[in-house]
């Protein structure tokens, strides 16, 4: 018989000890994300895989909104984040710090998820798009690395906060737990 676990057997962080405890090599880039509720998203995302980073550029909101608190249920709070004018901008400070940028797009030559394979001590810049336009070109032109989730029906597309999961899901299970 399954039985609910209680809020209180999960084993959840505060946000002091989320803030101090280990980190998987992960950034997030938030490339002209409209939707707060999918900032949000990100943002709890990031909590639950344990990402310490996500930087929020052009147009998208920042917190502290109702609709991202909506969506991010605190997780604001717990993962650090800082908004760049753009993507660009956010791409060239995270590669002078040493993360590789990997734009999450579907491109020539693109890395299907299921085949990419991080390099042990590297860090890496996860870029995910506008939900229209998808990660702007120069973004994709100053990328190491293009991912592509395969995609098998008609529409070939994802929400971006769904897009972010997947790949994050795939990356830490596979490679920093």
């Amino acid at each position: 018989m399954f039985r609910k676990k209680l809020n209180e057997e999960l084993g959840r962080l505060s946000i002091d000890e989320f803030r101090s405890a280990d980190k998987a090599p992960l950034a997030l880039v938030l490339d002209n994300v409209r939707s707060q509720h999918n900032i949000g998203s990100a943002f709890r995302t990031c909590d639950a895989f344990r990402v310490g980073r996500i930087c929020l550029c052009g147009i998208s909101a920042t917190p502290p909104t109702p609709e991202i608190h909506k969506a991010a249920l605190g997780a604001e709070f717990s993962v650090a984040w800082e908004h760049f004018d753009t993507a660009l901008e956010a791409v060239q400070k995270l590669r002078e710090e040493g993360y590789l940028i990997v734009s999450v797009e579907q491109a020539d030559d693109a890395t299907m998820l299921q085949d990419f394979q991080p390099e042990p001590g590297k860090r890496y810049a996860l870029v995910f798009g506008n939900e229209v336009k998808g990660v702007a070109q120069e973004v994709v032109d100053a990328s190491d690395l293009c991912l592509e989730i395969p995609q098998y029906g008609t529409k070939h597309s994802l929400n971006v906060s769904v897009s972010i999961g997947i790949v994050l899901w795939s990356i830490i299970l596979n490679n920093f737990r």
